[in-house]
């Protein structure tokens, strides 16, 4: 996937996932409206779906995992480019599970043994997964791994990024996206009245939690979105 240009294709959407945001207990019910919003998601044109459920146990997200990959490919037959799966973290579970692709973060996997496991797994073609990575201070190893990961930088400020220290600003956004060769996305307090600044800064689509989990017309927000870069 080649950097954004806003004059002829449309922002990439990420919705993360977050299911205690949606309901206080891991009831059925529970797990039941996250897997809903997963599929809503996909039906509306979000392209990629985060599995962001770090206190899940390895069988748990697993679990989740297949039956979001389920939920999508019922969702979104017609589409030419189905809705991605992320998994947040587990490389070993986005594999075992066919999944589109893993996020990483500063403490995973090096990026040299991710891609050493990739390209035994599919005989050196590692074209068919996208593996995002958060920002993070070591910026050699991301330009290095910058043929195969998509780079996420927080923008803003939102709760769910406040353990990462303080938001970066558009300004550090768009100072990203001219240093580096790959997509950027906007994470971090991104709403449909600032997403335009983010793409403005050259960010080639946006990261988010609940701009999308509490959006009352999915279809509605995700049409108003890449309404920005027609």
């Amino acid at each position: 996937m080649s950097r954004l240009n806003n004059a002829s294709r449309r922002a990439l959407l990420c919705y993360v996932t977050d299911r205690r945001h949606l309901a206080a207990n891991d009831s059925p019910e529970a797990r039941e409206t996250l897997l809903r919003k997963i599929g809503t998601a996909a039906q509306a044109g979000v392209e990629w779906i985060q599995i962001r459920e770090k206190d899940l146990s390895g069988q748990d997200c697993s679990s989740l995992t297949r039956e979001a990959l389920q939920r999508v490919a019922k969702s979104s037959p017609r589409k030419a480019a189905p809705t991605r799966i992320l998994v947040n973290d587990r490389l070993d579970i986005a594999l075992s599970q066919r999944a589109g692709g893993v996020h990483l973060g500063e403490n995973s996997l090096p990026l040299t043994e991710v891609k050493r496991l990739l390209e035994n797994r599919a005989n050196g073609k590692i074209s068919s997964l996208v593996f995002p990575v958060i920002l993070s201070k070591r910026r050699k190893q991301l330009r290095a791994a910058a043929r195969i990961i998509f780079f996420l930088a927080r923008s803003l400020s939102r709760q769910s990024k406040a353990a990462f220290g303080a938001p970066q600003g558009l300004e550090r956004l768009a100072e990203v996206c001219r240093g580096v060769s790959i997509p950027v996305l906007a994470i971090g307090g991104v709403t449909l009245e600032n997403a335009p600044d983010c793409l403005a800064a050259d960010a080639s689509g946006i990261a988010a939690i609940r701009l999308f989990q509490d959006a009352r017309d999915l279809f509605s927000l995700v049409q108003s979105l890449q309404e920005l870069t027609r």
